[in-house]
């Protein structure tokens, strides 16, 4: 197997000497279109054994393996001319339009619409390419592994300063993909979808059900995802070819918000839904007036989560992953959750311990379970607890899934509407009628565990300043009395 994540690190500082590639975002940047082409031919290769009329949409001369896989290819100023002036310009804009060469066109253009080639030295670039040729994309386990590049690229994203990207874990993708348990025939999507984590737990879920080649084509047909940034879309789509979906032409450079909310329409309705939208941030100016009157504010995530709840057929199954801040927050997020709660069955809250998306944002999170089409009755909580021993989560030591046996083993059958569900230490369960009495506040405690200390600045303050106020009542209490007293006795 090979390291892949040391294989990254030596052609970033091969990059960094490069005097055209500046700063994190631009190497970033120069590694994903690099490495799109070295998958895409790696998979064509595939393709070409177990498909009798392949045609590929490349040009033969411009394949990764006429020009790059070579070490001793050309490099310096021939290999960057070739690249200026011929190979990006082809993959933008010379490939073919029609049948089944058309599509994977279409998936090179979508990656190539926004890419640049930031190096000026071509002796460098070779140095790259042929660093890049050391991993092979067609070894299941350099493909597995493939997620620690996608977490070393969204680390150096942050570092770069673009903020609001950060990798789910697999631990949280898997749970709700297997909660949620989407059938081959299911359109699955993730209206955010980042660099692909739910839609690549989803086509590993729904390979048990994968038997002829037919299968194959539903699978690919049934995933989609939209994705407003070009880093993050374009490891996505490279994310879907590592995964057997040769054309993910489902997954869309956009920016879902961005249509109008009365323009979806039924045919835009999916069976399920699994995401984990941008939170902490707010949307572009206009945005919101997409939105009806009462939906309308800036803040991502509750935009996301009001067109969630439209997007869902008559049984559709959602998951989603939501900060504190929805559950307690008021106005529009009161709203929301009202629709939520008398459109949907929100059955189960899992609220998920601190530190699950370190080293990216500490925020507390929670996930949503619901299914369109019948009003709620009980919400269930179940509050993940860390393992033993363990205090936070880290790089070093992320969440696992195993941790996650003890929830999976007391979910039940929502078809038999969780009738096997048991309140415990873990698990407790509200009223919807409860929930509306307190305008929809969802931030319900543990009432199993005692209420633990808080440490945190704004509680303690206000704690503060609530003893202060009670000290100086005493105090004015304590005046009157003296003065009454001292009053008698003149």
């Amino acid at each position: 197997m090979t390291n892949l994540t040391g294989v990254i690190k030596s052609i970033q500082d091969i990059m960094r000497k490069d005097v055209g590639v500046d700063g994190d975002a631009q190497r970033i940047s120069q590694l994903v279109w690099m490495i799109f082409l070295k998958i895409f031919d790696d998979r064509e290769a595939e393709l070409e054994l177990i498909e009798d009329d392949f045609i590929s949409p490349i040009p033969e001369h411009m394949r990764w393996r006429h020009w790059a896989a070579n070490t001793e290819g050309d490099t310096g100023d021939a290999l960057l001319d070739f690249i200026n002036m011929q190979l990006f310009p082809k993959l933008k804009d010379g490939l073919p339009t029609q049948g089944s060469a058309g599509k994977r066109a279409q998936v090179v253009r979508g990656v190539f619409e926004d890419a640049i080639n930031f190096m000026k030295s071509g002796t460098l670039m070779r140095q790259v390419v042929n660093k890049i040729n050391e991993i092979d994309f067609n070894s299941t386990e350099d493909r597995h592994t493939f997620g620690d590049i996608y977490e070393k690229i969204l680390k150096d994203l942050q570092s770069a300063g673009n903020a609001g990207e950060f990798y789910t874990p697999r631990a949280i993708t898997r749970l709700i993909i297997d909660q949620l348990n989407p059938q081959l025939d299911e359109i699955v999507f993730d209206p955010a979808c980042g660099t692909g984590g739910f839609l690549s737990c989803t086509i590993d879920h729904k390979q048990q059900f994968v038997q002829t080649s037919e299968d194959r084509e539903t699978l690919s047909r049934t995933i989609r995802g939209v994705e407003k940034k070009s880093l993050p879309f374009d490891l996505c789509v490279t994310n879907m070819i590592l995964h057997g979906v040769d054309t993910p032409t489902g997954i869309r450079h956009d920016n879902t918000l961005a249509k109008p909310y009365r323009d979806y329409g039924e045919r835009d309705r999916v069976h399920v839904i699994a995401t984990n939208p941008p939170f902490g941030g707010m949307e572009e100016d206009g945005i919101e007036n997409n939105f009806p009157a009462h939906l309308r504010t800036r803040e991502t995530a509750d935009l996301f989560m009001a067109l969630i709840i439209k997007l869902l057929r008559t049984n559709g199954r959602a998951g989603v992953v939501l900060p504190d801040g929805f559950l307690f927050g008021e106005g529009v997020k009161s709203k929301i959750k009202k629709d939520l709660i008398e459109a949907c069955n929100l059955h189960t809250i899992v609220r998920l311990p601190g530190g699950v998306f370190n080293p990216y944002t500490g925020i507390k999170t929670n996930i949503l379970f619901f299914t369109k089409g019948q009003p709620t009755k009980d919400i269930w909580f179940w509050e993940q607890p860390y393992p033993e021993g363990v205090v936070n989560y880290s790089k070093g030591r992320p969440m696992q899934f195993a941790e996650f046996d003890a929830l999976r083993n007391w979910w039940g059958d929502e078809a038999a509407k969780f009738r096997s569900r048991q309140e415990n230490q873990h698990a407790w369960k509200v009223t919807a009628e409860q929930v509306a009495e307190r305008s929809y506040n969802l931030d319900e405690k543990n009432p199993y565990v005692a209420e633990a200390e808080s440490h945190d600045p704004n509680e303690l303050l206000a704690a503060y300043a609530e003893s202060q106020r009670e000290v100086q009542a005493l105090r004015d209490q304590l005046k009157t009395i003296l003065s009454e007293a001292l009053g008698r006795k003149a």
